[in-house]
């Protein structure tokens, strides 16, 4: 795009040796230029999925036929990661927190948004539930999480926010964090949002590192998750891979050492107790997150090799145990996740998952618009999917082929 924008200066300036153009005409040249070029680049998602379960979402998520068209001057997939940083928030959101027990001794810090006095749920015991995963370092107040809880809000659903340990504000009890493979703690949370509303239907919504928790823990308990379905967004498929494309020289300096630097930070806050098990020094001195992971997470969780925590996190390697319906929004040109990692082959074996690919869209990043906003793509359908999960379910579950009843 930028390549063709200077060819189109090049000429507009090689026709005129003797009078310069009015710049007026020049502006409204690169203006139509720039609109032409990006409803050219705009184009209608990949959808890999089962015939039932793309018929569902065609019929109750519009937005999967749509053409996506990303912001034309954030041009690729970094751009697009780094702008929705810096985009400003306009979702207002204030939680009740709660902390739990663990089964290690630990405790867990949870961030809802009860949504009592909606018309359309007043019923407490049955007002549906989302639960959501935030990224890698990420907590309830990230922006991506406070737009999607906005969102479902409106629709009178409950949210409630999951903070990883260390991330959550919480004393950490135990020498204990959290890491991609281990599910246990989303086993808590699920178990404990389920005895409160046993009535009530579950949602797992996932981003990035949270949606390869929610894929890992939704494979392994299988018809027992107590969830109605999933949905992710921005999913690293494998962890090999997306370390591998971070540690390419420009990712490594915009994003790997960035994350890096906050995983030790955060640990760091809490090192008299992680010392106990781990060497804090070696720790804080690594400079991007496979040394991290390595040092650290693959040390904590008894992990011989940080490849083997790596094969055990990716949820690709598990996917076809899903059994619940999953929507997965996925970005091509993702340098987290690079397309070649994306578990097309298995789920278009599988009626229950289905995964949406856009062209452009970078990490979380799915910004449309000349002058986007904190709500895009990726939130418009995030609100149409949890809707139509939970106004459609008996629907979905015919979609998907379910047809054994599941453990809600």
């Amino acid at each position: 795009m930028l390549l063709s924008l200077l060819s189109l200066s090049e000429l507009w300036t090689g026709c005129v040796d003797l009078h310069p153009p009015d710049p007026a005409p020049a502006a409204h040249l690169i203006t139509a230029s720039l609109f032409c070029l990006w409803g050219r680049e705009g184009q209608v998602p990949m959808l890999v999925c089962g015939d039932g379960f793309r018929a569902f979402l065609q019929r109750h998520c519009p937005v999967v036929l749509e053409h996506f068209r990303p912001t034309p001057w954030c041009w690729g997939g970094r751009v697009q990661t780094l702008v929705r940083v810096f985009i400003r928030c306009s979702a207002k959101v204030t939680y009740r927190n709660e902390l739990i027990r663990t089964k290690d001794g630990g405790q867990l810090s949870l961030d809802w948004v009860d949504n009592s006095n909606n018309a359309k749920y007043p019923q407490s015991s049955t007002r549906p539930t989302v639960l959501f995963l935030p990224g890698l370092t990420g907590n309830s107040q990230q922006k991506y999480i406070r737009t999607a809880v906005q969102k479902a809000t409106q629709h009178g659903y409950r949210c409630v926010v999951l903070n990883y340990r260390c991330f959550g504000g919480e004393e950490l009890l135990t020498p204990r964090t959290f890491c991609a493979a281990d599910t246990s703690d989303v086993e808590t949370v699920v178990n404990h949002v389920k005895e409160l509303y046993p009535q009530a239907p579950l949602l797992g919504a996932g981003v990035s590192l949270g949606g390869m928790l929610l894929l890992n823990y939704l494979a392994r308990k299988g018809k027992e998750s107590k969830m109605i379905a999933g949905l992710t967004m921005s999913v690293v498929w494998n962890s090999m891979d997306s370390s591998e494309s971070l540690e390419q020289p420009i990712n490594k300096l915009i994003f790997n050492r960035h994350l890096a630097s906050g995983l030790c930070v955060a640990v760091k806050k809490h090192r008299k107790i992680l010392e106990k098990v781990i060497d804090m020094d070696y720790v804080l001195k690594a400079r991007t997150i496979r040394e991290f992971d390595e040092r650290f997470t693959s040390v904590m969780f008894g992990y011989k090799t940080c490849a083997d925590y790596y094969k055990d996190a990716s949820p690709a390697n598990r996917a076809h145990q899903i059994t619940v319906p999953v929507l997965c929004l996925n970005a091509a040109d993702d340098p987290f996740s690079p397309k070649h990692a994306l578990p097309v082959g298995v789920i278009q074996r599988m009626p229950n998952v289905a995964l949406l690919v856009t062209a452009h869209g970078g990490h979380i990043g799915f910004l449309e618009g000349l002058f986007p906003k904190s709500e895009g793509y990726m939130d418009r359908l995030f609100g149409q999917f949890i809707w139509a999960a939970f106004e459609h379910l008996e629907e979905l579950r015919e979609a998907c082929n379910i047809k054994e009843h599941l453990t809600e």
